[in-house]
């Protein structure tokens, strides 16, 4: 049921809104270190499943299990806890804090952890660097381009050492220059780090920078490499 290896794996996930499937028997597996990109037209679910894998809303049945732990045996406050600790967040508009500075929301993660200011932003710098924003540090989100927010909002799910980020339409809001540079930071920062991202995305050129894809269609999953 669960593919070997895996970090984060779902079985037969179904989810209805009212008298709309949104998931219908769909299943999904992620390695760690590994790219996914889940694929599909809108209103396909593939948004409800990368929600339902990240905890944040509850499958009607099926199960999702990261790192031998079924989320569904989790309470409330220990999913909200492993979102912060293990999961990280990139969403096509970065929805970053407007009255924070750049350096301290990609610090905000760890001081949500408890690491004291200085070193939760000493951390934020480095990734910063590596996503090329550190001259924006002092800046706040609205003075700052789409594409440095969106490197900043990549820095911020990065800084706090997730095991899987979960990116969706991450590069939706941007051009497809500054989206090729967001995509390239992002997977090249994430497999050195063997994190594992789970991309949400209908456009091919995004999919292209993953290691595999899986197509939902009608709430439904197909791995296009292998069964899932």
């Amino acid at each position: 049921m669960i593919p070997e290896g895996s970090l984060l794996a779902a079985h037969d996930l179904r989810k209805t809104y009212g008298s709309t499937p949104a998931l219908d028997g769909a299943s999904f597996s992620v390695h760690p270190g590994e790219v996914v990109a889940v694929m599909g037209p809108s209103g396909s679910g593939k948004s409800t499943l990368l929600h339902c894998l990240a905890g944040i809303i509850t499958p009607d049945s099926g199960t999702i299990t990261y790192a031998g732990r079924e989320l569904s045996a989790m309470s409330d406050a220990e999913r909200s806890a492993l979102r912060r600790s293990d999961f990280g967040f990139v969403f096509q508009f970065g929805q970053l804090v407007p009255e924070l500075t750049c350096v301290e929301n990609v610090a905000l993660p760890l001081r949500l952890n408890g690491v004291k200011r200085k070193a939760a932003e000493r951390t934020a710098r480095e990734w910063m660097e590596r996503l090329e924003v550190d001259d924006v540090g002092a800046q706040r989100p609205g003075e700052v381009s789409g594409g440095q927010g969106q490197r900043v909002a990549v820095a911020r799910a990065l800084a706090g050492s997730p095991k899987v980020i979960f990116a969706d339409e991450p590069t939706g809001a941007l051009d497809s220059l500054n989206g090729e540079r967001v995509m390239e930071l992002l997977t090249e920062a994430a497999r050195s780090a063997s994190v594992a991202v789970v991309l949400v995305t209908h456009e091919a050129r995004v999919a292209a920078y993953s290691d595999r894809d899986v197509t939902v269609r009608d709430g439904r999953a197909r791995d296009l490499e292998h069964a899932v």
